[in-house]
């Protein structure tokens, strides 16, 4: 599930929802689904929405089932039925702004280095031996 949400993070929903019909993941139906339940709630909000991104997804794990299977002299072996819970956020993408070129100067900046007092070191500690 996380490959999925990872291809579709950060991109516009009208490109999400066809990539999602063409990545070959059991995963994408759902999160497409969802995808198109939040662009609904979007439209009920009077939220336009030809300039929506996905602006955060993500998937954290969710309940787990825990079954049992039926095992040699009487045991039994447990199954994890995991699941997931996926949180969508739509935003307005941002008017993309325009590269700037910097402007060159002909005027030169000059620097003067400034020596700096070298460090006193503290004399060595005379041993003596007895």
């Amino acid at each position: 599930m996380r490959l999925v949400v990872n291809a579709v993070r950060g991109k516009k929903v009208s490109d999400v929802l066809v990539n999602l019909d063409f990545i070959a993941k059991r995963s994408s139906l759902p999160i497409k689904t969802l995808i198109l339940s939040a662009l609904a709630n979007a439209k009920n909000l009077d939220i336009p929405t030809e300039n929506l991104i996905v602006k955060t997804i993500k998937v954290d794990g969710g309940s787990i089932m825990y079954r049992r299977r039926p095992a040699a002299r009487g045991s039994a072996h447990p199954i994890r039925k995991r699941t997931c819970s996926v949180f969508v956020e739509l935003g307005e993408a941002e008017p993309k702004k325009g590269k700037k070129v910097a402007k060159e100067s002909s005027e030169e900046v000059k620097t003067e280095k400034k020596s700096l007092p070298a460090k006193k070191r503290a004399p060595k500690a005379s041993k003596e031996i007895k």
